[in-house]
């Protein structure tokens, strides 16, 4: 009877024994899964990090790039419109850089902001990454037209306004034709064009500026063409930056 109950009493020990054993070695693998865990999260949280900050850095960069560039074209093809009595601005206002009102290069330098970064974007979205031409010497010509055919709306002497708008609608399709040919291209300069006339026809009724002989609505009727031409182009701008600041973070 006695070893009968010794008997019982080691094997209860060595079942408790293991099972303390094996709770024990449960809960280490817990703890090490656990920290494996946190390990992983923490790579990931900070490879996202840094992918954000990349991003975000290429973001405001070529948003400040295409802002510059705005900015520029506009000082530079209002100027021209302004010597050739296209536009005319009341004296007070005529007293900052180049002789143009203050407020038209930030206008224009964010406008061109917003369209050169949702060009890009507008690309990714449809699923069409843009690649016809895609380098700065295309680029560079594109600019060159677009100042070409705003040096022609105020240039070139027709009979009338509806062949001047003509030609120039003919011209500004010519360099979506030449150095884009995409319809994310089509869609925003189209939209561009409208929905800067709208402002522009805007700002003439309330009498901010004017323009000379107006045949559309208190503006110029050829004034569309310019918006889309020049929409197409920072447009253009802002895919070849775009391009440059994903092959940068790549080679990062």
């Amino acid at each position: 009877m006695t070893r009968l109950e010794d008997h019982w009493w080691s094997c209860s020990c060595a079942s408790r024994v293991e099972t303390k054993q094996s709770s024990s070695g449960a809960s280490w693998l817990a703890s090490k899964a656990k920290e494996m865990m946190s390990i992983i999260t923490t790579v990931l949280s900070n490879a996202y990090g840094s992918l954000y900050d990349v991003r975000t850095t290429n973001l405001i960069r070529r948003g400040l790039v295409l802002f510059t560039v705005g900015v520029f074209l506009a000082l530079v093809l209002n100027l021209l419109q302004i010597q050739r009595n296209v536009t005319l601005f009341p004296e007070e206002v005529m007293t900052a850089l180049f002789s143009s009102a203050w407020w038209i290069p930030p206008c224009c330098g964010t406008g061109a902001a917003v369209i050169g970064l949702l060009y890009p974007c507008l690309d990714s979205h449809l699923g069409e990454p843009h690649k016809f031409k895609r380098e700065w010497a295309s680029v560079m010509r594109c600019i060159a037209v677009f100042v070409g055919i705003n040096h022609a709306s105020v240039k070139l002497d027709f009979d009338n306004n509806v062949q001047l708008s003509l030609t120039l609608a003919a011209l500004s399709l010519g360099l979506w034709w030449t150095f884009d040919r995409s319809r994310s291209g089509f869609g925003l300069g189209i939209t561009t064009a409208f929905l800067a006339t709208v402002i522009t026809q805007v700002l003439v009724y309330n009498g901010v500026y004017q323009y000379t002989s107006p045949d559309f609505l208190y503006v110029r009727s050829w004034l569309p063409c310019i918006f889309f031409s020049g929409g197409v182009t920072v447009g253009n701008i802002g895919r070849q930056l775009a391009m440059g600041g994903v092959e940068k973070s790549h080679v990062d």
